[in-house]
């Protein structure tokens, strides 16, 4: 184990500075299974400072145009873009994602999102009405809420916590921020950035710390009056309770069970890479992964072939590893539980196809500790069972076959989740017809994850509550008002 001396050492970013933490928490490098990092362990005290700071900034920065808070968010974006590779290389290590996948999506996109909002509130417009027989007319003004209190995950860590960051502070509001204590190297990075990129001292402040600690001050501090947290659900119903006393204003992006569903008219040349890698990408840690694959009786045994074929050539290697598809998972626990759910499936009367306990690991030898798991398909497991009612979050998907439309239906909506769902088939009606009776937030067709931030992102039932996205985040990140004059 490395001397503690050379652990990288974070801190606290607050009212513009770097500061201190009496505590630290331990963060691992996923891909070796050692501590590199340690993370400030933020309590109370260090949350009412945060919040104190992000009070006082508020007034001189709502008070801003938005073309000059735009100014700063493209800088920002800039400034991303300018140090790219090493982000992307901190994102890797600290996540255990793969440096190809850091490069190109969680880098690229924690920019896009500072460039995105910086453009979007410059075209939004208010309403206004006229009653000509009272002598009166209205209007709507929109007003920054306040202090915002953003929790953001693991999972994509500097690609979320922006997506939060990002409009909230286009709107004219300030923030108190907690990244995952697994995951908070690049969000320490980007506070370098913001003097750079003028954001005023006190407009957005980092708390590193966990959930019961930071995360519970923070939602329950009376001078915050709107959270926004994407993780799991059970976070979210306690975050419910804890600031509930306070009528706070919430957007709640929990978890999925997300379903595939393959007509016997589906493109299969198409259909078998894109849920390949609509299962496994980023080690399947992402919240719209496919979990669940229903496949037409008929094409069944086809699908299923050449579906292992493929999730056995996507390749788990160290994340510097250009050619592998798939890094280390987030932690030992973590990795302990994805592997659990494939021990229950079994015990359940599954067939693991491929993957975990069928396949073998080959893996550099100081990368034998990390937390590696081979892409795992499993079929023969019924729809009540744990593996197809749970969110595992890992490199793990179930296969199952089905009749027609109305049973898939049917089946697809039995879980409690309902985030995202994809449908493959060259039948135009259908698919209009599954889009609508399918229970999600969102229904890709011969696709997966093809986003455009103008349009709303959020689930249905225990995926969460609220839409954020153009016109969603501007809603929730600002108050309306109704103005009469009679004239």
């Amino acid at each position: 184990m490395a001397d503690q001396r050379t652990h990288l050492m974070l801190e606290n970013y607050i009212g513009g500075k770097f500061l201190p933490c009496t505590k630290y928490i331990d963060a691992y490098d996923p891909s070796v299974g050692e501590v590199y990092c340690k993370v400030p362990d933020s309590d109370k005290e260090e949350v009412d400072t945060a919040v104190e700071a992000a009070k006082e900034a508020f007034p001189a920065w709502s008070s801003k145009s938005p073309q000059e808070r735009s100014q700063v968010l493209n800088k920002l974006a800039d400034l991303i873009d300018a140090h790219l590779e090493e982000f992307a290389q901190a994102e890797s290590k600290d996540q255990g994602k793969t440096l190809t996948f850091a490069r190109t999506v969680d880098i690229p996109r924690s920019a896009y999102n500072f460039r995105f909002f910086a453009t979007s509130i410059l075209h939004h417009t208010n309403e206004c009405t006229q009653m000509d027989h009272m002598g009166c007319m209205h209007y709507t003004v929109r007003t920054p809420v306040g202090v915002a209190g953003l929790i953001s995950p693991w999972n994509l860590p500097l690609y979320l916590l922006t997506w939060k960051i990002a409009p909230a502070i286009a709107m004219g509001n300030t923030v108190v921020a907690k990244p995952s204590e697994m995951t908070s190297v690049t969000a320490w990075m980007m506070c370098k950035l913001l003097d750079e990129a003028g954001v005023p001292p006190g407009v957005v402040n980092i708390v590193f710390g966990t959930g019961p600690k930071a995360g519970e001050a923070l939602v329950s501090h009376p001078d915050v009056p709107l959270i926004s947290f994407t993780g799991s659900t059970a976070t979210a119903q306690r975050i419910t309770q804890q600031s509930s006393p306070y009528c706070k204003r919430l957007s709640l992006e929990l978890g999925g069970k997300n379903p595939a569903i393959i007509f016997d008219d589906a493109n299969l040349d198409e259909c078998i890479p894109t849920t390949v890698r609509s299962s496994f990408s980023n080690q399947g840690e992402i919240c719209l992964c496919t979990s669940r694959i229903f496949v037409q009786k008929s094409i069944f045994n086809e699908f299923l072939q050449r579906f292992v074929e493929a999730a056995q050539k996507w390749k788990t290697g160290v994340p510097s590893d250009t050619t592998a598809s798939m890094g280390a998972l987030i932690s030992k626990e973590h990795l302990e539980k994805v592997k659990g759910y494939v021990t229950i499936a079994q015990t359940e009367g599954g067939k693991v196809l491929c993957g975990e306990g069928v396949n073998s690991l080959d893996l550099p030898a100081k990368n034998q500790t990390g937390y590696f798991m081979l892409p795992t398909v499993i079929t023969g497991v019924a729809d009540e069972s744990r593996c197809m009612q749970e969110e595992i979050f890992g490199p793990v998907t179930c296969v199952v076959p089905f009749e027609n439309e109305e049973e898939v239906i049917q089946r697809a909506n039995n879980v409690k989740y309902g985030l995202a769902a994809t449908v493959w088939s060259r039948d135009v009606g259908r698919v209009h017809r599954m889009a609508k009776k399918l229970q999600a937030g969102m229904v890709c067709t011969n696709c997966w994850l093809v986003r455009d931030l103008n349009l709303p992102f959020g689930g249905m039932k225990f995926s969460g509550v609220g839409r954020e996205g153009g016109k969603d985040s501007y809603e929730f990140f600002t108050e309306v008002k109704t103005i009469t004059i009679k004239h």
